[in-house]
């Protein structure tokens, strides 16, 4: 007896199909293009989701840099002073310092000074 593969192939269908809901042309409509279209663009998902923390962490570095430029020190001394002095703050909290607390972040710079 030979297997028939109609249900399986109609519900990998639809599966694909709802994903590219929303799609631009036969993307949304046509199988073969819809596939394609999601097969790209999960593949762009998984790999911007490891882009974002690099994203993030260069914006990090570039807010603390002006914030520390701006008080007469630059941001590789300002972090080696970090590290000398033992004081272990990640880059995401002294960027947020650096914009909502500025007085704080000031008493920082001075402190690593």
């Amino acid at each position: 007896m030979r297997v028939r593969t109609g249900p399986y192939r109609r519900r990998k269908h639809k599966k694909i199909l709802k994903m590219a809901k929303g799609y631009y042309q036969r993307r949304h409509s046509t199988y073969k293009n819809a596939e394609e279209a999601v097969r790209r663009a999960l593949s762009n998902a998984y790999k911007d989701r490891k882009i974002r923390k690099r994203e993030f962490r260069k914006l990090w570095i570039t807010r603390i840099n002006a914030a520390v430029r701006a008080l007469g020190l630059n941001y590789s001394s300002f972090v080696h002073g970090l590290k000398k002095n033992e004081i272990d703050i990640n880059r995401k909290m002294l960027s947020e310092l650096a914009i909502r607390e500025p007085e704080t972040f000031k008493k920082l710079v001075e402190a690593v000074r």
